[in-house]
């Protein structure tokens, strides 16, 4: 049994994925959009015209997945609650995914050395999904 984090991106899920393809090295495993589906999404789930827009994606990050839809396109992603924590084996890699899913976001906690870590710190990216980043101890 495990737990996987599945993020609905309200219509902007293709643009967090090349954020995320470019920030952090993330793969699509798979990628499904509305129109490809095998049975069409219920009218009140899916947005007229969404055709385009992804139904579900899972994109490998490292040892793990990350699963995330368009939703039903509200435009209103309502990330909160919850922070996506990333672990990387060194400073530099810690500091160059804080400083890549930190662009165009906003930076709460700056990267530092920290008494239970090389390196931690907390941000909020353009999508609104905060991360905590960090070099275990």
């Amino acid at each position: 049994m495990f737990v996987q984090p599945y993020l609905f991106f309200e219509g902007s899920c293709e643009a967090a994925v090349e954020f995320y393809k470019r920030a952090v090295g993330a793969e699509v495993k798979m990628l499904l959009r509305v129109k490809d589906a095998p049975e069409p999404p219920p009218s009140s789930m899916v947005t007229p015209g969404s055709e385009m827009k992804i139904l579900h994606v899972t994109l490998q990050i490292g040892d793990s997945q990350l699963l995330a839809s368009d939703g039903r396109c509200s435009g209103k992603p309502d990330f909160r609650g919850f922070s996506l924590s990333l672990s990387l084996p060194t400073p530099a890699e810690a500091e160059r995914a804080f400083a890549a899913l930190g662009e165009g976001g906003k930076v709460d906690m700056p990267l530092a050395t920290t008494f239970f870590a090389p390196r931690f710190g907390i941000l909020t990216d353009r999508f609104g999904v905060r991360w905590m980043v960090m070099v275990p101890a």
